[in-house]
């Protein structure tokens, strides 16, 4: 039985990943700052992963065999869980938008993308998470990196799915580019599926995660709507609709044993859940 501590684990696909680790007899542990309560079955640490002397008051002289990283977005949080936490592997969940400034016309490798050597002083979201990859790459302990697709379905907090759902079912028009370019999505479910294998699997290093059959925004609104209406604009476009070829290559994940499904599995049912909430 394995000692797992997840960071964060309290909404959407995290909450799931929680749940199938206690299902599977790990002993988990979730920490976080206490808003929302952890499942039942698992053991719960307060604290802000921010406050360093408070993330070691709060862990003790706990060690863990995994630890899960879900709410990893700056190098600045990356080293002070390097410091604070003892573990004998390191998995975080990292995103897609770390290959934000790639440009190719084929699905993305994970070798693609080039470390961070630095600490930019101001960064997005994507160069938050690759530079938080980079720190704990350069640390001692194995480290895992999963590099989720766009995820949809479940309880989905980002409400990027329900602005298609929303404007095309009331007749209005869905803003793009003038050529969106296909990108990779997984359904909540799946992606928590991954991440549970992830931490339970051997294997380091950087991994993309996502599901077969690529969309792009036309195939978003064309699985929502028969006659859906589009306007393209020049910025501020929908989520979803890129300017850029911004496909993962999966074939890793495949090579190391999980099998992804389709989209065309389960797109419509999650488009469906939408319109049932």
């Amino acid at each position: 039985m394995k000692k797992v501590l997840v960071l964060g684990g309290s909404r959407y696909f995290g909450r799931g990943v929680v749940e199938r680790l206690r299902d599977a007899g790990m002993d988990v542990t979730v920490l976080n700052r206490g808003s929302t309560p952890a499942p039942s079955g698992v053991a719960h640490l307060i604290a802000d992963r921010d406050d360093e002397a408070g993330l070691k008051a709060a862990l003790g002289s706990r060690s863990f065999d995994v630890v899960l990283d879900q709410v990893c977005y700056t190098p600045v949080q990356a080293e002070i869980a390097r410091r604070v936490l003892r573990a004998d592997r390191y998995v975080m969940t990292s995103t897609i938008e770390v290959y934000d400034q790639i440009r190719a016309e084929t699905p993305m490798a994970e070798s693609l993308l080039t470390p961070a050597t630095a600490e930019l002083p101001e960064y997005d979201y994507g160069e938050g998470k690759r530079q938080a990859e980079a720190v704990f790459a350069r640390g001692d302990t194995p480290f895992v990196s999963v590099r989720v697709a766009h995820v949809l379905g479940g309880e989905d907090f980002t409400g990027r799915l329900r602005h298609y759902v929303e404007r095309l079912d009331a007749g209005d028009a869905v803003d793009i580019h003038a050529d969106p370019r296909p990108s990779t999505f997984i359904h909540a479910r799946e992606i928590a599926d991954f991440l549970t294998w992830a931490t339970l699997a051997d294997f380091t290093g950087p991994v993309n995660a996502g599901s077969h059959g690529e969309l792009s925004a036309l195939d978003l609104a064309a699985a929502i709507s028969a006659e859906p209406r589009f306007r393209v604009v020049d910025r501020d476009a929908s989520p979803f609709s890129f300017d850029r070829y911004a496909v993962l290559d999966t074939s890793r994940a495949t090579g190391l044993g999980f099998s992804f499904s389709t989209t065309a599995d389960w797109l419509g049912e999650a488009v469906e859940e939408l319109r049932k909430a």
